[in-house]
C-alpha cells in the first residue's frame, strides 16, 4: 500500500504539502503530476500530519495519519490574542484541592490532551503513570520526608540546600502533608532511555496537561521535591511505578482545585538578546 493517496479530483497540484514535508520526501513528479513519495523514501515519514493537515482541498490521504483521523479546525474556537493570553497567564501552581476523587474518565481526557503536545522527531514515547491511591499516595509522600530527614541530617544549617526544607519538615511533622499537598491524584510523564530528549518531551506533555486541566475544574502542581527525591532515590523512583530504563519522568499533582483567583500576577520583564 503506498503511503499517500491522492484525489484527483481535490488536488490543485498547489505544492503545499511538498513544502510542508519535515522530511522533505514529498515531490510533484512532472507538470501535471501530483504528490508522492518514492517508496525508499516512506520509511523516512515521521507520521506527523503536516501533509494531510496543511491540505485546505482534503485531496491528501495518509496510510500512518489517515485523513478521517484528522479532525478540521473549528474557527469558531480559535482564541483571540486576548484570549489567548489570558489563559496562559491564568495558569497557577495549586496547593490546595478539595477532598474529592478525580474520575479516571476525566483523567482519561486530560492525558489525551497531553498527547498532542510535540516531541523530538515526532516519536511519540512519552508514557504515563496515574496513582490515585490515598494510601499509595501517603508512602509516596512517606518516603520523600525520609529522604529530606537525611538531607537534613547532613545538612542541619541547609548551606547546600534550600532555606525553606526544614519548615516543610516541621509542616509534615505537625500533620500537614508538605510533599504531595494532600493531592487526590499523581500523574507521573515518563519517556524511555532511547528518546534522546526525553525529558524536553516529557515537560511539554506536562504543560500541555496542566493547562488541558483547568476546562475540567482540576488544579495541578509540578511535584519538585518528590522529583528531586526519586531522582537521588532509586527505590522511591520504583516506589511510584518509574520501570527501570526510563530516566526521563516528572511527577504532577492534580486534583479539583479549592482555591480561585481573580488577578493576573506579573513577572519579570524578559531578558531578550537581539542579534
Amino acid at each position: 500500500m503506498h503511503l499517500l493517496k491522492i484525489d484527483p479530483d481535490k488536488c490543485k497540484q498547489d505544492g503545499l504539502c511538498v513544502a510542508d514535508c519535515p522530511m522533505g520526501i514529498i515531490r510533484l513528479e512532472g507538470r501535471d503530476g501530483y504528490p508522492q513519495v518514492a517508496a525508499g523514501d516512506e520509511a523516512m515519514c515521521v507520521a506527523c500530519g503536516h501533509c494531510v493537515a496543511v491540505c485546505p482541498h482534503d485531496a491528501l490521504d495518509n496510510a500512518r495519519v489517515p485523513l478521517g483521523d484528522c479532525v478540521p479546525v473549528d474557527k469558531d474556537l480559535v482564541l483571540s490574542t486576548a484570549q489567548a493570553g489570558q489563559f496562559l497567564r491564568t495558569r497557577r501552581s495549586v496547593r490546595q484541592f478539595k477532598d474529592k476523587p478525580v474520575d479516571r474518565a476525566t483523567l482519561q481526557r486530560v492525558i489525551e490532551t497531553g498527547r498532542y503536545a510535540p516531541t523530538a522527531g515526532n516519536a511519540q514515547l512519552v508514557e504515563w503513570r496515574v496513582i490515585d491511591d490515598r494510601q499509595r499516595l501517603r508512602q509516596i509522600a512517606e518516603g520523600v520526608i525520609g529522604w529530606l530527614r537525611e538531607l537534613l541530617k547532613a545538612d542541619p544549617q541547609c548551606r547546600a540546600l534550600p532555606a525553606y526544607f526544614p519548615r516543610l519538615l516541621s509542616g509534615w511533622e505537625s500533620g500537614n502533608d508538605t510533599v504531595l499537598r494532600q493531592a487526590p491524584c499523581l500523574v507521573v510523564a515518563m519517556a524511555p532511555e532511547l528518546d534522546r530528549n526525553g525529558l524536553v518531551d516529557v515537560t511539554l506533555a506536562l504543560s500541555y496537561l496542566e493547562l488541558a486541566a483547568t476546562g475540567y475544574g482540576l488544579g495541578t502542581c509540578w511535584a519538585g521535591l518528590l522529583q528531586g527525591a526519586m531522582m537521588s532515590n532509586p527505590a522511591l523512583k520504583e516506589a511510584v511505578g518509574v520501570p527501570p530504563g526510563y530516566p526521563h519522568h516528572y511527577p504532577m499533582m492534580i486534583g479539583y482545585t479549592k482555591v480561585r483567583y481573580y488577578r493576573l500576577p506579573e513577572r519579570k520583564a524578559p531578558k531578550i538578546h537581539w542579534n
